[in-house]
């Protein structure tokens, strides 16, 4: 707690605002912008417990966009936001890390003064767009979340689409989860031969789709990465 309050008063003007002022505006603001079922608890869903972006409606980023302390609007941004990455992390690691770099980038470029806080808002509130807007590739793509998190992986070396096309990795994310499936038991995780049986698995409908060679054993590590996040939340 000491590390966001210390954080709250980087953002909102170098400790002359009481924190308690602080926090409590910030509090407010956040659940203006997480209300369903009810008024949440905004700091355990700011504190990365599977928050949902569809919270950041359009007409919450404008009134964000809108705000005169634009420090503390930056920084509402910023928990939402990161708070998704982390959500998201559980589910689909490719697309949290594109997420995350993105925002530390952002961040990064407003506290070295190369944007101001008009032009971090506003790359704060695309990029809050476009995060609601990858929730749905699955739907577009006629792909499960697992699916999707899978496809991110072997599309992540963009050459593979180019030969394999957008059907061909949609079709090798299918079989990749379906192979795997059987494969995850409870403990999983600490039986060797099961994690080794599952990478020739990879490797093996790598080569039968015809994925680029030179970009396989990237391909491999990356999706049996995804594959540990994947088969945790399955066996547990």
């Amino acid at each position: 707690m000491l590390a966001v309050r210390a954080n709250l008063v980087k953002y909102t003007g170098n400790g002359r605002r009481d924190t308690h002022d602080i926090e409590l505006e910030l509090s407010q603001l956040l659940s203006r912008a997480v209300i369903a079922d009810g008024l949440l608890d905004v700091f355990q869903r700011a504190g990365f417990q599977q928050p949902d972006i569809a919270v950041l409606s359009d007409q919450f980023l404008e009134e964000v966009r809108g705000m005169q302390q634009r420090n503390l609007a930056i920084e509402t941004l910023r928990r939402l936001l990161n708070g998704q990455v982390k959500s998201r992390e559980k589910q689909n690691i490719v697309e949290a890390r594109r997420f995350s770099e993105r925002l530390q980038e952002a961040i990064a470029r407003y506290h070295n003064r190369a944007i101001d806080s008009v032009q971090v808002i506003q790359e704060l509130i695309n990029l809050a767009k476009e995060m609601r807007a990858s929730i749905r590739r699955g739907e577009e793509l006629g792909l499960t979340d697992d699916e999707i998190a899978f496809y991110d992986a072997l599309a992540e070396n963009k050459s593979a689409i180019d030969v394999l096309g957008i059907g061909g990795i949609r079709e090798l994310a299918q079989e990749i989860v379906r192979r795997i499936r059987p494969l995850v038991t409870v403990d999983w995780s600490v039986k060797e031969n099961v994690r080794a049986k599952l990478r020739v698995e990879v490797r093996r409908l790598l080569r039968q789709y015809g994925y680029p060679p030179d970009l396989q054993q990237m391909a491999v590590d990356l999706v049996m990465e995804q594959a540990t996040v994947v088969c945790d939340r399955w066996s547990s």
